[in-house]
C-alpha cells in the first residue's frame, strides 16, 4: 500500500511538471512572430538621427476581410535606445513609438493610411501596406537632444505589432486568444555607435 501511494505521488509530481511545462510553452506558441524586422538602419540627419526599417509580413484573410468591412486596423511602432551598463540595468535613453492607422472607404473603395496627421489614400491594400512595412526617414532622435551621444554605444530595440486593444469593443473580445488576430514581431535587437551629425554650413 505504502509503494502504491509513493508511486502515486511521484507521478503526480511529474504531471504536475508536465502541466506547468505547457501552461509555459503554450501561450510563447500563440504568441509567436508573424512579422519579421529587417534592414534595420539609423543614421545621422540634419534634424537629428533617423530610422529605416523594412517589416515582412502579410494580413491573413481574417484580417483582410475586417478591414473591408471598415474596421480600422492600428498598427504600433516602437523604437527604444539603450544605454549598456555593466553595474547596473541598462539606462533607456529613447523611446518612440508611430502608430499608423488602416482603414477602407467602401464609398470611394480606397485603402487609407493615416499616421499623426498625414493621410494617404491608395487604390490597393498592398500600395497601402507598404506605407508601414517600409519604414523610412522616422525621426526617433532630436539634434537637441542630449541624453545621446555620437560615438557611444547603445542598444537599438524595434517592433511592429497590431494593437487590438483599438479595435472596436466586439472585435477585442473574439480577438482575446485567437491567433488570426495575432499579428507581431519579436524585438529587434541591434548595437549601435551613432554617427557623427552633419555639419551645418555657415551662412
Amino acid at each position: 500500500m505504502a509503494f502504491i501511494t509513493a508511486y502515486l505521488r511521484n507521478v503526480s509530481k511529474h504531471l504536475n511538471f508536465l502541466l506547468l511545462a505547457v501552461a509555459l510553452v503554450f501561450p510563447a506558441l500563440l504568441q509567436a512572430a508573424e512579422i519579421e524586422v529587417v534592414n534595420q538602419q539609423i543614421v545621422a540627419s540634419e534634424d537629428g538621427y533617423v530610422l529605416s526599417a523594412d517589416f515582412n509580413f502579410e494580413l491573413n484573410q481574417r484580417l483582410e476581410e475586417a478591414v473591408a468591412k471598415g474596421v480600422v486596423l492600428n498598427f504600433v511602432a516602437e523604437f527604444e535606445l539603450s544605454k549598456p551598463r555593466w553595474y547596473w540595468l541598462e539606462e533607456k535613453a529613447v523611446s518612440r513609438i508611430q502608430t499608423y492607422r488602416l482603414s477602407y472607404h467602401a464609398l470611394t473603395r480606397q485603402y487609407r493610411v493615416s499616421t499623426g496627421g498625414l493621410h494617404q489614400s491608395f487604390s490597393s491594400l498592398s500600395d497601402a501596406m507598404l506605407v508601414f512595412s517600409r519604414v523610412r526617414g522616422w525621426l526617433v532622435i532630436d539634434k537637441a537632444d542630449k541624453s545621446v551621444r555620437a560615438g557611444e554605444p547603445y542598444q537599438a530595440a524595434l517592433r511592429l505589432r497590431l494593437d487590438l486593444n483599438q479595435l472596436p469593443r466586439p472585435f477585442q473580445i473574439s480577438a482575446l486568444g485567437n491567433k488570426d488576430w495575432s499579428l507581431n514581431s519579436d524585438w529587434k535587437i541591434w548595437q549601435v555607435n551613432l554617427p557623427n551629425q552633419p555639419a551645418v554650413e555657415a551662412k
